[in-house]
């Protein structure tokens, strides 16, 4: 029995630490003491592919064919995969491979029977910018935490838009895409809105202009496309194939790799939103969705601490939705601590020490792994493209021994396919009619915009009509002052004899004489005899 088949032997107890009973990954060959050994196969229990896990390394090592290989393997067994293809050479995982000198040798040197295998893929992008299925989310759906994250806000005003969100809900203003968000804002400090929030703390003009600016330059950037109708159901990623594979859903992202900020926070949406909409399962034989999340570092870059607390939150807690997280980055440190402590699988590929920062980073990453016979430091730096440090969690829960692995050569296209194969792809898609087309129904823009209009409507209207009561007063009284001040006419020739004073005496004698007579013909009065 040679050292490194000996179970006593260091190479022996590492070999002994991936003898796993249930179905499982293979990785790789155990690499000892300068040598490939094919007969020391490194592996990962498809059971434990739901407590998350890391692949890293310095650019150019292998982290991406090591993601590609391990996609392969779960869709083979029946477990849907995301991938983030941030660079575009993530599609070819839907076409078979090609053999040539270095596959084979590959091959040869892991004990790997390799075949050129395609595994079946549907294609996405974010709102459809690029070639792919259009992935959209409501503003509603991508709730405040999120968005406030992508628009660079502080935490004072992060609390501004959780109340302008909670206002929205309160009152029926649906927020689908980002013209809905910036007139709710636009409306809360407006002379008809401003105290809609005065009860709750209120909306201060200088953070709503924070936000409208910040949403302006968020729209400049393309981020409309992305926010709309219909919304993505992310069920839709937990599929299997007519052949009971795993259906591998590639996110296309090269049209976006510009926008980290914003392609890394829609994945965390992801997420989140498959995290609301799964039940509780716990423990799973295999996982029902494994999601890779390349340049994991544009996650955490400048995030608040609200939303480096639901990252973390959304780690622990979807395991028990039987959902797998992997991060690719490039080292360890990039990933917040309290989330690297729930990665149980680690694949460390080379970094590099050309720097102090390097040593620095090289020194941390080695701590973070179990002791091990290897001398770390020295290894994870001459570690070659396609070779890497592996240590997983065994089928009961612990840690398997780190362990040096030659990496398995993937059995699809490591590439990206022709570009109008990845259109057909896409416009054969049973999912394209249902999403490729977006929606703009009647949400909280069109309501406040009608509102507004009507409002405006009344105060024109009653403008009008208080301008035009105070012309008719204004009217009435210079008609009277004009009155006043006009000279009267000259009397009528009756008027003149009615009113002369010869007529008034006669009338007074007349009237005396008749009265008398009068009065005697009702009173029976006789006339006095003189």
């Amino acid at each position: 029995m040679s050292e490194s088949t000996d179970p006593a032997s260091p190479a022996g107890r590492i070999a002994a630490g991936y003898a796993f009973t249930g179905p499982a990954l293979d990785l790789g060959a155990l690499l000892w003491d300068g040598a490939c050994r094919p007969d020391l196969q490194i592996r990962i229990p498809l059971s434990m592919l739901n407590r998350h896990g890391l692949v890293a390394g310095a650019t150019g090592t292998g982290k991406t064919k090591t993601l590609q290989l391990v996609a392969e393997q779960l869709s083979a067994n029946g477990v849907p995969v995301f991938l983030a293809d941030i660079k575009g050479d993530v599609s070819g995982i839907s076409a078979p491979g090609v053999a040539n000198e270095k596959v084979t040798g590959r091959a040869a040197d892991v004990a790997q029977e390799w075949e050129a295998t395609g595994f079946p893929c549907e294609f996405y992008a974010l709102g459809g910018i690029g070639t792919g299925i259009p992935v959209r989310a409501t503003v509603t759906g991508f709730g405040p935490v999120l968005m406030s994250k992508v628009l660079q806000l502080n935490q004072t005003q992060e609390q501004s838009l959780g109340l302008i969100f909670h206002y929205a809900d309160s009152k029926g203003l649906e927020l689908i895409d980002l013209k809905d968000l910036r007139a709710v804002v636009a409306f809360l400090v407006s002379d008809q809105g401003k105290a809609e929030l005065k009860g709750i703390g209120g909306l201060s003009t200088v953070t709503a202009g924070v936000i409208l600016r910040a949403l302006t330059a968020f729209e400049q950037q393309g981020a409309g496309e992305f926010f709309g109708e219909p919304e993505f159901d992310t069920s839709e990623f937990l599929r299997t194939s007519a052949d009971g594979r795993g259906v591998v859903s590639v996110l296309e992202l090269p049209a976006v790799q510009d926008k980290p900020q914003l392609f890394s926070t829609f994945l965390m949406w992801l997420l989140a939103d498959l995290y609301a909409d799964l039940p509780e399962v716990g423990d799973v034989e295999q996982p029902k969705l494994v999601f890779f999340f390349d340049e994991a570092h544009l996650l955490f870059n400048g995030a608040s601490k609200a939303f480096l607390e639901s990252i973390t939150q959304t780690v622990r807690l979807i395991r028990s939705k039987a959902i797998g997280i992997f991060f690719v980055t490039q080292t360890p440190k990039d990933v917040p601590a309290d989330v690297l402590a729930q990665l149980g699988n680690r694949v460390q590929h080379a970094l590099r020490a050309f720097t102090p920062d390097d040593a620095k980073a090289l020194k941390a990453t080695v701590k973070t792994f179990p002791n091990s016979p290897y001398d770390l430091e020295e290894l994870l730096t001459g570690l070659g493209t396609g070779e890497a440090v592996v240590t997983v969690l065994s089928e009961n829960g612990a840690p398997t021994p780190v362990a040096a692995t030659r990496l398995r050569a993937p059995q699809s296209r490591m590439g990206p396919v022709e570009p109008a194969a990845l259109e057909q792809a896409v416009k054969s898609s049973p999912l394209y009619s249902r999403y490729a087309e977006a929606v703009d129904r009647e949400s909280a823009y069109e309501k406040i915009s009608a509102e507004q209009a009507a409002a405006e409507a009344q105060a024109e209207a009653a403008a009008a009509a208080a301008a035009a009561e105070k012309q008719a007063k204004e009217q009435a009284k210079e008609e009277q002052k004009t009155a006043r001040g006009a000279p009267k006419p000259d009397p009528s020739l009756a008027e003149q004899v009615v009113g002369s004073g010869l007529f008034r005496s006669l009338a007074r004698s007349v009237g005396t004489q008749l009265g008398r007579e009068v009065s005697r013909s009702l009173f029976g009065t006789a006339k006095r005899r003189r």
